[in-house]
């Protein structure tokens, strides 16, 4: 009997020991809800690269292309046929929590996925032509306030999407209200919009730092603030962040992971190791210096939260613009 129980000790304390030890064994795959060569495609395959060169996974990341109902298809075929999966990851941005909050993933919703981390941002900005009489972001929300007909923004989402929310966000940060009034004119990408600002067509745009940073340097526009906790690293540290100027309003398109809800406990926390590790090297953040990425990165506990609350502050917005009802 007692030779019997210290088998099952000696069973019980090895089973433990490989269920902390975990680690992918066979393929590990990595879907980018989105044909190739979008920003999804980039985590995937960037992502990937890393984590091979660091070790953390068995050969090569292989990368799924998944488009489809803006990343809708992929969320389910993960929640569906992928559940319990402990090898795959799945790319995820604002783009992915701004669908979920606007209920664009029909009886799909932000808990039924496991969140695993971010590895970066492309910060949002509100940017003018370089002759523009707007001197500041608490100038140009002024005016939104005062008449919010008066100042027209472009982006390059549709309405409703990430670069229209930016301005809505600004806008309700600033104290301004009929938020639905304020124009909005969408265009097929970020650089036709700076088109239009550039040559007065419309007064601001609405976008990501890495779209404005060429018609900065151009001396084309100038970006009245970013939406970032901080100012920007390096050559961007110039530019006023919205919370310095009195405005609480931050955008970031952050880079990352999701993966299955029923995948094991020791699986997802190897998963988010790994993200950290990867956020930490050397070779990651030389791929975000080549990518125009900013530092973006909360901590393993506090990433859902922040998942969360974006869907919430998101699922707000759209309600009180008339998106949601």
């Amino acid at each position: 009997m007692l030779f019997k129980r210290c088998l099952s000790f000696v069973a019980m304390a090895t089973f433990s020991l490989s269920a902390l030890a975990w680690e992918p064994t066979g393929k590990v795959e990595c879907i980018a809800p989105s044909d190739p060569g979008g920003g999804w495609d980039f985590t995937c395959r960037s992502v990937g690269n890393v984590l091979q060169d660091l070790d953390l996974v068995p050969g090569t990341v292989q990368t799924t292309n998944m488009a489809g109902a803006g990343g809708g298809v992929a969320f389910a075929h993960t929640i569906s046929k992928r559940n319990e999966d402990n090898t795959l990851l799945v790319a995820a941005s604002t783009a992915t929590t701004t669908r979920l909050a606007q209920k664009q993933f029909p009886g799909m919703n932000a808990d039924m996925v496991t969140w695993v981390g971010a590895l970066g941002a492309d910060y949002g900005v509100i940017a003018v032509g370089k002759d523009s009489k707007y001197q500041d972001l608490k100038q140009l929300m002024a005016a939104v306030k005062e008449n919010p007909r008066s100042v027209k923004f472009a982006g390059g989402s549709a309405r409703g999407g990430w670069d229209h929310l930016k301005v809505l966000i600004t806008a309700k940060a600033a104290g301004a209200d009929k938020l639905p009034s304020i124009p909005y004119l969408s265009y097929n990408n970020g650089g036709e919009a700076l088109t239009q600002v550039v040559g007065g067509q419309v007064d601001a745009f609405t976008g990501d730092i890495s779209e404005a940073t060429g018609f900065l340097k151009s001396g084309d526009i100038r970006i009245l603030a970013v939406l970032a906790d901080e100012r920007l690293p390096g050559d961007l540290g110039d530019i006023p962040t919205a919370k310095e100027q009195g405005i609480d309003a931050v955008g970031p398109n952050w880079r990352g992971f999701y993966m299955p809800k029923g995948a094991s406990d020791e699986a997802k926390a190897y998963w988010t190791d790994a993200i950290n590790t990867v956020y930490d090297s050397d070779e990651w953040k030389k791929v975000m210096k080549q990518n125009g990425l900013i530092p973006f990165h909360p901590p393993a506990g506090e990433f859902d939260a922040f998942v969360h609350k974006q869907v919430k502050d998101i699922a707000d917005l759209s309600r009180e613009i008339g998106l949601l009802k």
